[in-house]
């Protein structure tokens, strides 16, 4: 069976959570640019609290502290985490909530690490529990892989051996790819700790929540969930009707739809001057396709083009946003590029003789309707100029079959397994590697290249 890199894991990873903030947006409209406000919080006054000698101090509870000669106070205020007593037990409860962490450009990863070190250095000689709240983790405010990787080693055994539990609360399947990411660093003691959490009332089922301060955000996000596993409908939210797409629409509709209110253009505008913009700015620009740029940027140029507006991407300054904007608009077609019937036979490349693969892939694209190999051809033209600057932005075949591949191929049910992920990578990486070769043979009447 095909092996999946952890290259591929990290691509995952990055697209899960895309999706998953997509939808949370879809649904709620949450402006993940918003920075959380600070929180306060009181410590306890009550001198019978087991650990009254430490809280009294408010170095961790009082987690909108006001005292701005703290040592961690650019981190401490946003309250991300909290440690109190629990009566269960009588041992320590660490809370960590993703969704009190502000955008990364306001917050200090490394020095975030370090507060967390100083935090786990005053109790890690007495038992204690970490409850991570995951709701709220974005692709603007989460840690970098890199980041999570240090973050482990850094936590030797010395802060591993009284941690009795770590509940895992609301996990997606980004949280699912991650552990399998670092299962090679975790120990199998270390890993026996974890239990996933799917809704609040099953933590408690474990451990006492009344000191634990749950954030008003996990809290609605658990109803919401609870309330479409009995099949309700989301508390404080309404379903529009589905609404006509408009004439200009470019995202989420076929491309045969985009033909007919184009007055016949082959080639989607929004992928035309994407690629033209990118083939003249962005070639020689390091990790081009692999760099994320503000959601509610793209959300924003994503309605200019469905409204036929223009958009002028040197007023964003950032050769990141036209990028996503193309991979943006593979991912939403109705259908993907590469059609639902081709799937199962890209999937199969795996069992093709290496020597083989080239002119299986030609031969499988000959299937494809004469519109969709256009725009496959006009796009892996250009992916094979990307890839010929891959000393300088270091974009091979392989590094862009990892972006694009989940982009141009997935199945009519379901979505991309990790299973399925390394063959839909190899036949893309031949498809940019090869692209002379695998597209020698049909030129379209209406061909167009960049």
């Amino acid at each position: 069976m095909a092996t999946i890199s952890a290259t591929d894991l990290e691509q995952l990873a990055e697209i899960e959570l895309q999706k998953e903030e997509d939808e949370e947006q879809g649904r709620h409209g949450y402006r993940p640019d918003r920075p959380p406000p600070p929180r306060r919080v009181s410590f306890s006054q009550d001198t019978s609290h087991p650990y009254y000698d430490v809280a009294r101090h408010g170095i961790l509870q009082v987690t909108g502290n006001q005292d701005t000669s703290h040592p961690y106070y650019d981190v401490a205020r946003h309250g991300i985490l909290q440690v109190t007593g629990n009566q269960d037990t009588s041992h320590l409860l660490l809370r960590f909530s993703s969704c009190l962490m502000p955008p990364s450009h306001q917050l200090n990863h490394h020095h975030l690490l370090q507060y967390l070190m100083y935090t786990l250095d005053q109790y890690v000689e007495s038992d204690y529990t970490v409850v991570y709240f995951h709701h709220g983790l974005r692709s603007n405010n989460k840690p970098s892989l890199h980041w999570l990787r240090n973050a482990y080693r850094e936590f030797d055994r010395k802060y591993k051996k009284n941690l009795k539990a770590l509940y895992v609360v609301h996990p997606t399947n980004f949280i699912r790819i991650i552990w399998n990411i670092f299962q090679p660093l975790i120990s199998h003691k270390f890993g026996k700790k974890l239990t996933y959490v799917n809704y609040l009332a099953e933590l408690r089922d474990h451990l006492s929540c009344d000191q634990l301060l749950i954030p008003p955000d996990v809290l609605r996000h658990d109803e919401r969930l609870r309330a479409a596993q009995k099949g309700g409908p989301h508390p404080s939210s309404k379903t529009p009707p589905p609404r006509p797409p408009l004439p200009t629409q470019q995202f989420g509709v076929s491309l045969q739809y985009i033909v007919e209110k184009n007055q016949g253009v082959m080639i989607p505008p929004v992928m035309s001057q994407t690629v033209s913009y990118l083939k003249d700015k962005g070639l020689q620009t390091e990790g081009i396709f692999r760099r994320s740029a503000r959601v509610q940027l793209i959300k924003d140029v994503q309605k200019l083009y469905n409204q036929g507006k223009p958009v002028v991407f040197e007023q964003y300054g950032d050769i990141h946003v036209p990028a996503v904007i193309l991979k943006t608009f593979l991912r939403e077609l109705p259908e993907p590029l590469l059609t639902f019937p081709l799937y199962h036979q890209i999937q199969d490349i795996v069992r093709v003789e290496s020597s083989l693969r080239v002119t299986t892939c030609k031969s499988i694209l000959e299937s494809l309707p004469e519109h969709n190999y256009m725009v496959l051809k006009y796009l892996l033209c250009f992916l094979n100029m990307v890839s010929q600057q891959s000393i300088v932005n270091k974009m091979s075949p392989s590094n862009l079959a990892c972006v694009f591949g989940v982009n141009l191929s997935w199945p009519s049910q379901g979505s991309v397994s990790l299973t399925s992920l390394t063959p839909l990578n190899i036949f893309t990486e031949i498809l940019i590697e090869h692209y002379h070769t695998v597209f020698s043979s049909r030129c379209p009447q209406a061909e167009v290249l960049p």
